[in-house]
């Protein structure tokens, strides 16, 4: 096994752990370490009848009710998000690809920014009604954006970042339209331009979860093919690969998950770009381990950009989608002038 996965395997769950931490026990009601993991504990079944709960039920209600389902969903938004943006890198040969630029995570907004305007989740699919529309929008805008991009079957770095902030710009002004348009729903439609965990408990970790699950199986497994991707399409095709079905797989595959988040927390920019590219740099490209180690800290990166979302101002509470933003583009610019210089010999 590669040394350097166990070791940053090992860093990754010390950071999660840590996080986890932190983000039960910080907030506007400042509960203790232990007295949050006192009512954790209290919860396992083989464990609980040695630990008294000694919390109020206030502070259970806080920890089991409010903060463990978004620390939750927060790991499971970090790692859809990331593995979606492990994977558009590596089908596409490009490390400034994520659902971001692709105008993948503004297609699903507008899906289900729709959804909500008209009232149509109520009477399709209930809770999947949102997902489905926005997983559908999120791959037809990337569609588009591949369309555009695609110079005599080519894709040029600086052509496809150019269709992708084309595209997110003119999605993003179909959303502020609904906005406008919009009256009692208008506060619902701001939520996904701006993201947040606040106010999404257990019923929203159990709708995400299958996602990640089946769509963590699918890009792991096709880990050995996105080796072969680096080489090329040609030489990839060479050695045996169905280049056409594994580039599609995997963007509806990496498509869906984004969706997926988008239409339960809103749109977040820049964690499958800076996450996928730090553990690159830590491992190796090899997506083998690229892939599994991506989910782990995605999950982390955006536990602590939402911890830092809502104690950084006290009672009051910063949209997620700021807080990655603020974090993530000056990393873009780096990443985008360092290819540049690259680019440049």
């Amino acid at each position: 096994m590669n040394r350097k996965a166990v070791i940053w395997g090992s860093v990754g769950l010390g950071l999660l752990l840590a996080a986890i931490v932190a983000s039960l026990s910080l907030g506007s009601s400042q509960l203790p370490v232990s007295e949050s993991w006192r009512i954790l504990a209290h919860q396992v079944p083989w464990l609980g009848n040695y630990i008294a709960a000694e919390g109020s039920e206030a502070a259970e209600q806080i920890v089991l009710q409010v903060r463990l389902p978004r620390v939750l969903l927060a790991l499971l938004v970090g790692a859809c998000l990331s593995l979606a943006g492990a994977g558009f890198q590596g089908v596409l040969r490009n490390p400034l690809a994520d659902p971001y630029t692709l105008g993948v995570a503004s297609g699903a907004a507008v899906g289900a920014s729709l959804m909500i305007l008209f009232g149509l989740h109520a009477f399709l699919f209930g809770q999947w009604s949102i997902p489905l529309v926005a997983f559908a929008t999120g791959l037809a805008s990337l569609a588009i954006v591949i369309r555009l991009a695609n110079v005599n079957g080519r894709f040029h770095l600086e052509t496809l970042i150019l269709s992708g902030v084309v595209v997110s710009s003119f999605l993003g002004a179909i959303v502020s339209f609904m906005v406008a348009m919009s009256d009692k729903v208008i506060n619902e439609i701001v939520f996904w331009l701006m993201g947040s965990l606040a106010y999404r408990g257990w019923p929203f970790v159990g709708a995400l979860a299958p996602y990640l699950a089946f769509g963590a199986i699918v890009l792991i497994a096709c880990g050995r093919t996105l080796n072969i991707f680096a080489l090329g399409e040609r030489q990839a095709a060479h050695l045996g690969i169905r280049v056409q079905r594994t580039r599609l797989l995997v963007l509806v595959i990496s498509t869906l998950m984004t969706a997926a988040s988008v239409s339960i927390v809103g749109t977040i920019g820049f964690v499958g770009l800076v996450v996928p590219h730090l553990v690159r740099l830590a491992v190796g490209p090899d997506y083998r381990l690229l892939l599994p180690l991506a989910a782990l800290y995605g999950g982390i990166y955006v536990l602590a950009a939402d911890t830092i979302a809502r104690t950084a101002l006290g009672s009051a509470e910063i949209p997620l989608g700021v807080v990655t933003a603020c974090l993530g583009a000056p990393f873009f610019v780096y990443l985008l002038r360092k290819n540049k210089k690259t680019a440049g010999g």
